[in-house]
């Protein structure tokens, strides 16, 4: 009787090849590998759990059938994470089928923003932050975590959202705002930072 062994990848670059070549146990280490931290940034995204395994599931179909493509192993990390974040952004037009980020702000206080409370998010426990992210309407939260967590240009998310540079920028700051305002509501406010 001979018993199925997957094969050992020694290397990302192996991996890759493997995948390339639709070897079934390269593309499950592929999957293994990128599951944890990729989930969480679906989750991010997500309006719930359930969405942000669908949104997960349905990116990596879409890097097995192109993954043939990738040239450049080593930036495979970001190409990966590239297409989860657009396959994020799509099932969101998708699924709301309403105009982006068309949200009634009469509890958002506009001059609420001040430069030295930004830094208040770098110094704050992740969970805290993602928990009150994940609180903000859909279109913000997706401008939010485009900007503020993955570190995109207002330009970029503009591009990504087929929208106009300053209404990224705009509504950045609109949700950035109602984010402050929900953390000095947990008491947070600009005179204590958590050790």
């Amino acid at each position: 009787m001979k018993l199925f062994r997957s094969k050992k990848y020694e290397s990302l670059n192996e991996l890759v090849i493997g995948c390339q070549k639709l070897e079934a146990s390269a593309q499950t280490e592929f999957y293994k590998k990128y599951k944890t931290k990729l989930m969480g940034v679906c989750i991010r995204y997500a309006k719930t759990q359930a969405e942000g395994e669908d949104i997960f599931q349905e990116a990596f179909i879409k890097v097995f059938k192109k993954i043939t493509e990738v040239r450049e192993i080593e930036s495979i990390d970001r190409w990966v994470k590239s297409i989860v974040i657009n396959t994020a952004i799509n099932y969101y037009n998708r699924t709301t089928r309403q105009q982006l980020l068309h949200v009634n702000l009469d509890n958002a206080d506009q001059n609420f923003y001040s430069e030295e409370y930004e830094s208040l998010i770098d110094k704050l426990d992740i969970e805290v932050v993602l928990n009150i992210i994940s609180q903000l309407p859909d279109g913000y939260r997706m401008i939010v975590n485009l900007h503020l967590i993955d570190g995109f240009t207002h330009a970029e998310i503009a591009e990504m959202l087929s929208i106009a540079d300053g209404t990224a920028r705009s509504q950045y700051h609109r949700a950035r705002n109602i984010l402050m305002k929900k953390l000095q509501e947990i008491g947070i406010s600009r005179y204590e930072i958590p050790g």
